[in-house]
């Protein structure tokens, strides 16, 4: 039962802690509102689970031989966050929305991907609850994961609509998604130069 218990703060310490993915979300739903972010909120919390299930079964084996890819997911991954950040700068609120400019489930799995912070978060998650023996606790840690990753993502969803009426202060929205776009571009660069 303990075990259980530190796999559920583990999982919410790790998925509610400000990062580039929940930045994004929060800008989402601000912008686009709650029921418009869900895609991306659904898409980082299958693309997080993937990579949680892909580094317990080995694949952080395999990329530990090939010493080049960290190196590649920090430029990279640096490089789309930063990219989203200037999305979200320069993003504009209107009253239609444009079906292209809805974030959608693939950017939100890609995202994690790329993410410095979700790649830290599996490697540590699994060398602590995973098992080279049984993969039963792996399949129950990923269980757990899942539910509580969803559950912070959607809050930050859930937050970002609740600050909508930023849109009826002049330059609310447009100063927020500076602030919020540079804010990513700001954690893109420190988890780049950062040593984890």
């Amino acid at each position: 039962m303990s075990l259980f218990i530190a796999m559920c703060f583990f999982s919410l310490s790790m998925s509610i802690s400000p990062g580039p993915v929940n930045i994004t979300i929060l800008s989402s739903g601000v912008n686009y509102g709650f029921k418009h972010s869900l895609p991306f909120v659904s898409g980082s919390t299958v693309g997080f689970t993937f990579l949680l299930t892909a580094v317990g079964l080995g694949v952080s084996n395999l990329v530990a031989q090939v010493p080049i890819f960290y190196e590649l997911l920090r430029y990279i991954g640096t490089g789309y966050m930063s990219y989203i950040g200037y999305k979200i700068m320069v993003s504009h609120s209107e009253i239609e929305l444009k079906e292209e400019q809805l974030p959608r489930f693939r950017h939100g799995f890609l995202m994690q991907w790329l993410n410095p912070k979700a790649w830290i978060a599996c490697l540590s998650g699994v060398s602590a609850f995973g098992s080279n023996t049984s993969y039963s606790m792996l399949l129950v840690f990923v269980c757990i994961y899942f539910l509580i990753c969803y559950l912070s993502l959607a809050s930050w969803a859930l937050l970002g609509s609740k600050l909508q009426f930023l849109m009826k202060v002049k330059n609310g929205i447009k100063v927020f998604n500076l602030v919020m776009g540079g804010s990513l571009i700001i954690v893109a660069i420190f988890l780049l130069f950062s040593n984890y």
